[in-house]
């Protein structure tokens, strides 16, 4: 889509020149300029222009034909479109006024977690020794589905039984402790596989600059997933990131303390990692039903 809209777009090359490099300067992840582009490059060929030079009514028109097309109730990529434009704007120095770009509500949802009975059935189910090892970094270290894709092998310090997880979220690097049982794991996949620099390798993609990415694909990370969760007989809508939702509850339910999961988890503020308290089911704060005690209490006198 990006070589269709720099060949058919007048002015779309240049445009995409300062759009990466402000993306770059203000510390944004090479992902997040590759999701970006993707919706001003499809917004560029549906007009045969660039953004900049659109008005707001045409905008508007477009963001109403990408939600009639939407087949999700989120519109995640209603949203991301109206990100990007946002982000455009700015790395033109224009305000978002310019093109009265639509605030974006932010849903508050919990987040899907997996019984530990359902991350067992995944890991039994898992054909390939490749499939394993990923769904034991996803939940057994709570990575990001980019953060697992990006493990080097030098990452792996098996006598200290940690992982380093290099440039996470927010440009910063953590350490996880690894299990002996995936450290058992990685072992013999590295031995069999014999990776050189990735832990997981895919077919090379060929990205902006004409550099490549040798690395296992987010669409394959993905596939893994729900190919397994199929197998599994998992009804629940698993995603990449659910496993990592499903490791820091378990933490929680296990006894550790929020303070050690946020750290954990690498998230920048304490609010994002209370949300797990709500889904946690912490022996000091057990929920239950009370058809439970009415059961136990008033069987008795129906009989």
């Amino acid at each position: 889509m990006l070589n269709q809209a720099k060949r058919e777009v007048s002015g779309f090359t240049d445009l995409l020149d300062r759009f990466e490099r402000t993306v770059s300067v203000l510390g944004r992840s090479q992902s997040t300029f590759s999701n970006y582009s993707r919706h001003v490059a499809a917004i560029s060929l549906y007009f045969g222009k660039i953004p900049t030079e659109l008005d707001a009514e045409q905008v508007h028109d477009y963001l109403f034909y990408l939600q009639k097309k939407s087949k999700t109730p989120s519109q995640t990529y209603f949203k991301h479109c109206v990100y990007g434009l946002r982000f455009l704007l700015k790395s033109e120095g224009l305000p978002y006024e310019f093109l009265r770009l639509p605030s974006i509500k932010h849903e508050k949802k919990l987040p899907v977690v997996l019984s530990k009975e359902e991350v067992w059935a995944m890991l039994q189910n898992a054909k390939l020794l490749k499939h394993k090892i990923l769904i034991g970094l996803l939940y057994g270290c709570g990575l990001r589905c980019m953060e697992a894709r990006s493990v080097r092998l030098q990452d792996l310090d098996f006598d200290r039984k940690q992982l380093k997880v290099v440039q996470g979220k927010g440009k910063k690097d953590r350490y996880v402790p690894l299990s002996v049982h995936l450290i058992r794991g990685l072992k013999k996949y590295i031995q069999g596989e014999k990776p050189q620099d990735y832990l997981f390798n895919g077919k090379p993609i060929e990205r902006s600059g004409g550099d490549f990415d040798s690395r296992y694909s987010q669409r394959g990370v993905q596939w893994v997933i729900k190919q397994v969760c199929k197998q599994a007989g998992i009804i629940k809508e698993v995603h990449t990131h659910t496993l990592r939702h499903s490791y820091a509850t378990h933490l929680l339910e296990d006894g550790m303390d929020i303070i050690t999961l946020k750290d954990l988890l690498g998230h920048q503020n304490l609010e994002t990692t209370l949300e797990y308290l709500q889904i946690a089911q912490l022996a000091s704060q057990q929920k239950f039903s009370p058809l439970d005690t009415l059961f136990t209490q008033c069987s008795g006198s129906l009989k």
